[in-house]
């Protein structure tokens, strides 16, 4: 089982990050932090990398539901998404798969919730 999903798209990159978030939003999702990693590592060991930006997303009632099931299920909240610069002024947006990151925890209840979230991070970055 693959840990993620993505989709390669046509877009420039910060029209990229507009773009899921809007589809983000429209699935319930909230971006809770937004890491900046090409910034981030030329403040710190000035390196030049590719735009590269980690959006924390989050589903509040699914969220919820999990820190309900699971008291420590927040060390891996919230689902990232990552948006990096790609070849050609293309851009790969990619969501990690909450199925695969659950299964080291040993709690049925979360699969349900997982799977829901995957279903929703699937179609956004299906709809891009």
């Amino acid at each position: 089982m693959s840990y993620y999903f993505n989709k390669i798209i046509s877009l420039d990159f910060d029209s990229a990050i507009e773009k899921v978030t809007e589809q983000l939003k429209s699935e319930g999702f909230g971006i809770l932090t937004e890491i900046d990693v090409k910034k981030t590592l030329k403040e710190k060991i000035d390196v030049d990398f590719k735009k590269y930006k980690i959006l924390g997303a989050c589903n509040p009632p699914n969220a919820f539901k999990a820190l309900s099931n699971e008291p420590y299920i927040g060390l891996m909240l919230p689902c990232n998404v990552v948006v990096q610069e790609s070849e050609n002024g293309k851009t790969d947006i990619s969501a990690v798969d909450p199925l695969a990151s659950m299964q080291a925890v040993s709690n049925p209840q979360l699969e349900e919730i997982a799977g829901n979230i995957r279903l929703k991070l699937e179609r956004v970055i299906n709809s891009l």
